[in-house]
């Protein structure tokens, strides 16, 4: 009797209370749930996490033909290039890649990676026997990269995280009768979290001055972008942004139930899941109206679409200042969640395992050994095409071939 396949996850890493971890292990507990073998091999991982996982390594002696690996992309790693190669059947799920060109003043490493994951990601096109994306902004992103079967693996999040007591330390110093605006993710230059200061400077200063804006999210690596943020703070004169960091569930249950309202400033979303927390703590959103952001708020919240100081901060004023209308707001934003909360994503998630696996066993890859050098060595060329290209008109002919 032949075994059934298994469905394998790889990753680059597996993040701590981030959006793609509390994906990769919904697609798991459905998996092993419908009675497939399912483990998530990645080449790094969060400490708290690291018992769920295994090391990319070991996905060689897992590897079967008739296996499929679901394959989160976001920068190119070691695990992906391991997982190209091997004769299984693959899916990729793709979360979308920021455009380097956020980071190029801030993170040139970061700027370099971005770059380069969005043109390793162009070698998976035949490689696929589907691309998903976790949004229909993600999977037009696929169709324009050429990826020719494409589909939508709607993100479900998980709320269960949102239900546990809030730390009390942050309830007492921040649950007084001040405004408090939060915003939720990384400190990162795509999501302009300067516009986020200049947007409470002048609501502060203009409409409501006991109010603070609490930034909640990792800075980790970003110190330079950090660095400039603050050196903003004290041009403004301001004295009430406060970068709280990485924080744990009980933290974060905290600050979204200190929150009066929850601002977004982001100009680059796949999907963007600290929204749709927000409107599941009943917190009114306002945000910016730009890539996934308009399709993951759904109708709901507030959008604006231009990014004049003023004019935001009137917008925060008419919200916050409006017990009425914020509460419409939040019944909107909570049949969002309703809604969102209705998509079957384990039917959803199956029927596309059901297909690929029923579908013919398309040739396995062939991969030289030099391929990923061959690759790299294109890759250098054409960012000093792009970037460079004084030097790259400057090299010998025969190093354009």
């Amino acid at each position: 009797m032949t075994a059934r396949p298994a469905v394998h996850q790889v990753l680059a890493t597996l993040g701590y209370g981030d959006a793609i971890g509390h994906e990769v292990l919904g697609i798991r507990r459905v998996l092993r749930g419908a009675g497939y073998d399912s483990d998530i091999f990645v080449e790094t991982a969060d400490r708290r996490l690291e018992p769920l996982t295994r090391d990319y390594r070991e996905l060689v002696d897992a590897s079967r033909p008739d296996n499929l690996l679901l394959h989160h992309f976001s920068i190119g790693s070691k695990a992906s290039r391991t997982a190209y190669a091997l004769p299984d059947r693959m899916a990729l799920i793709y979360h979308n890649i920021t455009p380097p060109e956020y980071f190029v003043g801030v993170h040139r490493t970061l700027a370099r990676q971005c770059f380069r994951g969005r043109r390793e990601l162009h070698a998976y096109v035949d490689r696929c026997d589907m691309a998903l994306g976790d949004s229909e902004f993600n999977r037009q992103d696929l169709e324009r990269l050429g990826f020719p079967r494409t589909a939508v693996l709607p993100v479900v999040p998980d709320f269960s995280h949102l239900s546990l007591e809030p730390n009390p330390f942050v309830a007492d110093q921040f649950d007084d009768d001040w405004t408090n605006i939060v915003f939720v993710g990384r400190v990162i230059a795509n999501k302009k979290i300067e516009d986020l200061i200049l947007f409470f400077h002048a609501y502060h200063t203009r409409f409501n001055p006991r109010s603070r804006l609490l930034i909640v999210g990792a800075f980790g690596m970003f110190e330079r972008y950090l660095a400039g943020l603050y050196h903003l703070i004290v041009e403004l004169g301001l004295s009430h942004v406060h970068f709280v960091g990485h924080v744990s569930d009980e933290e974060l249950v905290a600050y979204y139930d200190v929150a009066d309202l929850f601002l977004c400033a982001s100009e680059h979303e796949g999907f963007c899941v600290p929204l749709v927390e927000a409107f599941a703590k009943e917190i009114p959103v306002l945000a910016y109206a730009a890539t996934a952001v308009p399709a993951t708020m759904d109708g709901a919240g507030v959008l604006y679409a231009r990014k004049d100081a003023a004019e935001v901060a009137a917008l925060m004023d008419a919200v916050l200042s409006d017990p009425l209308l914020a509460d419409r707001i939040i019944a909107a934003q909570l049949a969002a969640v309703q809604r969102l909360r209705a998509k079957d994503f384990r039917g959803t998630l199956l029927g596309f395992v059901d297909r690929i696996l029923g579908a013919p066993r398309a040739a396995a890859p062939r991969v030289a050994d030099d391929f990923w050098e061959q690759f790299d060595a294109a890759q250098e060329l054409e960012e000093l095409r792009m970037y460079r290209p004084s030097a790259y008109k400057a090299l010998p002919h025969g190093k354009l071939r």
